[in-house]
């Protein structure tokens, strides 16, 4: 709660009592909230919010009563704002002093909103609120409606005025690339509680703007999809929540205005580009916890950058490196599709991506997620028409190797997992009559290589 420079904004979340979870797993979960959000059950909510009239109330889900609660100008900007692909002012800054903006003076309204297949509700209150919505175009021809609420010193052209835009276009990606978002609203709001997901509803900075609101925006409103609409259980679990949803934002930053936002580094994280310092430092750290490791069993400097960032560069690996765009896509859309609405395990994911990808992947299940373990392939020996290359520590990966001939001629190799499953060393033959001028080791740097330093070699560095 806070005071912006028209009124008071109130974000009221975790405000109810809950049903602890009954799953097949322990029964009935019953861990404290430390921070990590509840873990939840499904169901329907109908639920009244009794306010002054002159506020605006933010809630998660459909508005009921619209004409109890709000003027018949907002009711028909409200109309055309549900087959309107621009953003369409509901209530403009001009009009946040305007008396006639609220249909009665004085006294309370109360607001009746109602949501099916939920797990929580928020919801938000202020008489300072510019109000704007637009059309979200979903598959099979539904629609939904995005909506931005924020005070008037959050407005500008790089600021909140573009906020809808930003939750409309993140939520079509999603449902087209993952799963169809299944409620009729999502809105953004402005206010002191920057940063903070619940279902259809996020909490964003009143100061926020440019590239850190996109990101922000993009990053809460995914929280729709993990844990939203697959209910894992972040208390126990966060990198099903947090390190899916930085896998999937990272995505959505590529793609909008033409990568305009991209890419996303999350400061310690870029896919497609040199592995963060951050992650080779987790790698490196003793102290360090593997990815399945409860939420309450190490630090928040230590938590974040493994839930978040090593799960989300998890996805990455399993995507480019390990499975392929193809194999990979249809498996966790088919876990998703699956677990909504339900409540997966690590093992239910472990096990949908190795039958929706065909393939054993035990081992990096057991490297990257049950094992803090380090990445470290290096070039040994180059030797006329062979190179020979060491792994030097525990965790297994493919990897691409760029060779160089006496000829002038260049070979991309891809090396697969199995060079390393069963030993420390890989010899290569280059084909018949060639000769091999030098070998370079992941020259995109997309892999978690702990020393770079040993993986490039020339044939006259070669040990003879």
């Amino acid at each position: 709660m806070g005071q912006s420079e028209k009124g008071e904004i109130y974000d009221i979340a975790q405000w109810y009592p809950r049903m602890a979870v009954y799953d097949d797993l322990r029964g009935w979960d019953t861990l404290p909230y430390i921070g990590a959000e509840f873990y939840l059950e499904y169901g329907t909510l109908d639920y009244y919010i009794t306010a002054p009239s002159a506020m605006l109330i933010a809630g998660s889900s459909e508005l009921m009563n619209p004409r109890e609660v709000l003027t018949k100008t907002q009711i028909d900007r409200l109309v055309k704002a549900r087959t309107s692909d621009k953003t369409v002012f509901i209530r403009t800054a001009t009009e946040v002093d305007d008396p006639a903006s609220r249909p009665k003076q004085g006294g309370t309204l109360t607001w009746h909103f109602h949501i099916d297949h939920t797990r929580d509700i928020a919801w938000s209150a202020s008489s300072a609120f510019i109000w704007d919505a637009a059309r979200m175009n979903l598959p099979d021809g539904k629609k939904s409606l995005a909506m931005a609420v924020y005070p008037q010193e959050s407005a500008g052209p790089d600021a909140w005025d573009r906020s809808t835009e930003y939750v409309k276009d993140t939520i079509e990606h999603f449902s087209k690339q993952w799963f169809p978002y299944p409620w009729p609203t999502a809105i953004s709001v402005a206010g002191f509680s920057s940063g903070m997901e619940y279902l259809g509803m996020v909490f964003d900075g009143i100061k926020d703007k440019g590239t850190f609101l996109f990101w922000l925006t993009a990053h809460e409103i995914g929280h729709d999809w993990f844990p939203m609409i697959v209910g894992s259980n972040e208390r126990r679990n966060a990198f099903m929540d947090e390190g899916f949803n930085t896998f999937i934002d990272i995505d959505e930053s590529a793609t909008f205005d033409g990568g305009k936002y991209g890419p996303k580094r999350d400061s310690e994280y870029s896919a497609g580009g040199e592995p963060p310092d951050t992650i080779l430092k987790v790698l490196d750290n003793p102290a360090a916890p593997p990815i399945l490791m409860r939420a309450d069993a190490y630090t928040w400097q230590l938590g974040h950058p493994v839930s978040y960032f090593k799960g989300a560069y998890g996805m990455v690996l399993l995507r480019e490196q390990i499975l392929g765009p193809d194999r990979f896509d249809w498996a966790f859309r088919k876990y998703i599709r699956d677990w909504a609405y339900k409540h997966p395990s690590p093992s239910d994911f472990f096990r949908a991506m190795e039958s929706g990808g065909g393939e054993d992947l035990s081992w990096f299940w057991r490297g990257w997620y049950m094992n803090n373990w380090k990445f470290d392939l290096e070039v040994d020996r180059v030797d006329g028409s062979q190179a020979t290359i060491n792994n030097r520590g525990q965790l297994v990966l493919p990897a691409t190797v760029e060779v160089k001939f006496t000829d002038g001629t260049t070979a991309t190799v891809k090396l697969p997992v199995e060079a390393w499953l069963t030993k420390g060393g890989y010899v290569w033959d280059a084909p018949a009559e060639k000769k091999i001028s030098a070998v370079t080791i992941d020259p995109r740097h997309v892999l978690p290589d702990d020393d770079r330093s040993n993986n490039e070699k020339k044939a006259e560095q070669a040990i003879h």
